[in-house]
């Protein structure tokens, strides 16, 4: 699909029907989130008492990133990704888009132990800044080991070249928005064997911290890399990812948190900070 029919078939989609027919609400053990109004992020820690993190956590991400702070710690090893092919399901999640693979999507390895892919989805904008620059969209690929623990890998996206990854998934992003307006709540669309090659370049330098899920419940203990090699996009790819939500739910970022006393770290240590976006 070419990027002027790509937008071409979007425009046609949004006079069809109307996206506030996902009635699905967004919601953890019950209780409603979003991002405006009396369900935004300022109010999470109130809206349910599993949330309290939100309010309360001292490691709470997303963070801004300072590349002048961030130290060099040369015990950081590379980000080593066993990436491969894999089956995907695209999912409608009501607060932003996943690709879910529920066979395993390949593993990343932090200090010597393995955390499996899971599933991976978007936020626009991003919800990591550098030195306080924000990104147009943001992807978090999240994995999880077989103790229970989770390690996210995000990057971050500019507008510019369409995204080879993405260009695999135009044609069912499509199929997803199409599936919510048929019904409540949109069906997931099977997305058939996806390369993940793309996302194993360009990712030598990165910044590590631990931190938390930037949405409900705010489960801390995380650990974050983000890569600071800035990707791009299209203009028109990120509007693909986010036309099947809602309205209120297509500026899907948490604002940064405090850092408490956090520190950052940078791999590899011997660049130090010089590699900005």
């Amino acid at each position: 699909m070419t990027t002027s029919s790509g937008n071409a078939v979007f425009l046609l989609l949004l006079s069809a029907c109307c996206v506030t027919t996902l009635a699905c609400d967004p919601k953890a053990d019950g209780a409603k989130f979003g991002y405006v109004g009396s369900v935004g992020p300022a109010h999470w820690g109130t809206l349910s008492p599993n949330f309290s993190q939100c309010a309360k956590g001292m490691s709470q991400s997303p963070i801004d990133i300072s590349t002048a702070a961030a130290v060099c710690n040369p015990e950081l090893q590379p980000l080593h990704r066993d990436y491969t092919v894999a089956n995907a399901t695209l999912v409608d999640n009501v607060f932003n888009i996943a690709l879910r693979f529920d066979g395993g999507g390949g593993n990343v390895s932090i200090h010597g132990k393995q955390y499996r892919l899971k599933q991976m989805h978007w936020h626009s904008p991003s919800e990591h800044t550098i030195n306080g620059q924000r990104f147009p969209v943001e992807l978090h690929m999240v994995h999880a080991s077989d103790d229970g623990n989770v390690t996210v890998v995000a990057m971050l996206y500019r507008f510019g070249r369409p995204d080879p990854f993405l260009s695999q998934i135009q044609g069912k992003l499509v199929e997803l928005y199409a599936e919510g307006c048929k019904a409540e709540k949109g069906a997931p669309v099977a997305a058939g064997v996806v390369s993940l090659w793309p996302l194993r370049l360009h990712s030598h330098m990165y910044y590590r911290y631990v931190g938390s899920f930037t949405t409900p419940p705010c489960t801390e203990n995380v650990v974050w890399s983000v890569l600071a090699q800035v990707r791009e996009m299209s203009v028109d790819q990120a509007a693909a990812l986010m036309a099947p939500l809602e309205e209120d739910y297509r500026h899907n970022n948490r604002p940064t948190q405090p850092m408490n006393g956090r520190i950052v770290q940078v791999y590899p240590w011997f660049m130090g900070n010089k590699e900005t976006p």
